[in-house]
């Protein structure tokens, strides 16, 4: 019997004694702090994203090419990596190499790629955070992970929640979730702040929004 088994089993035993109809618990949590509009929800998540150090850019479909080629330029990338499912669009104004995201990448190849570029599941405004499913356009986990410079494309407001109950709403518990809340960032007993560290040193997240 391995752990995993060990834990099942103790919460079998655990629930042996509850009725199969027992009413569930529930918990009224606050779903949002405050009533905000959409436009208001939207200035949030760009005010706590730049609170966390990323970088914020703003843009509608038909400037979205052109401003990723100009971020991967302005960054001296030389590549960059592309999920399968990405919008080829996206990186058409760019001539930047393009790295397939492959399951037998080893992390010396993906350490290598000067950037990544990804759309994203959903964003929550009150926390800054950006939240990746492994879903086609976002990769997995690791091509997030590994490189030193993300690229995150966020659509508002349809992808843009108010808070984290909102977010788990509509995220699926058994994909591969990764919660981001600006670059990767770490202290030391001295309070000394180093990035870069468990992930990308340098996160641009581009809300993308009607003309």
């Amino acid at each position: 019997m391995n752990s995993r088994e060990r834990i099942l089993g103790r919460v079998r035993r655990a629930l042996a004694d509850v009725p199969a109809d027992a009413t569930p618990i529930t918990r009224d949590y606050l779903r949002e702090h405050g009533e905000r509009t959409v436009a208001e929800t939207v200035e949030l998540l760009a005010g706590n994203l730049a609170d966390y150090r990323a970088i914020v850019h703003r843009t509608d479909e038909d400037g979205l090419a052109a401003l990723i080629a100009a971020l991967l330029e302005k960054r001296g990338s030389a590549s960059v990596l592309v999920p399968p499912g990405l919008d080829e669009g996206w990186l058409a104004g760019t001539g930047v190499t393009r790295v397939a995201d492959r399951a037998d990448s080893t992390p010396g190849e993906l350490d290598r790629v000067d950037s990544v570029v990804t759309a994203c599941a959903v964003a929550i405004a009150e926390t800054g955070t950006i939240v990746l499913d492994g879903a086609p356009d976002q990769g997995r986990r690791r091509i997030t992970l590994v490189p030193d410079h993300h690229v995150c494309v966020v659509r508002v407001p349809d992808q843009v929640v108010s808070s984290v109950p909102q977010g788990l709403e509509r995220l699926d518990p058994a994909r591969p979730l990764t919660w981001i809340s600006g670059p990767s960032a770490t202290s030391d007993i001295e309070l000394d702040r180093v990035e870069g560290v468990h992930g990308p040193r340098t996160l641009e997240v581009v809300l993308v929004g009607d003309a």
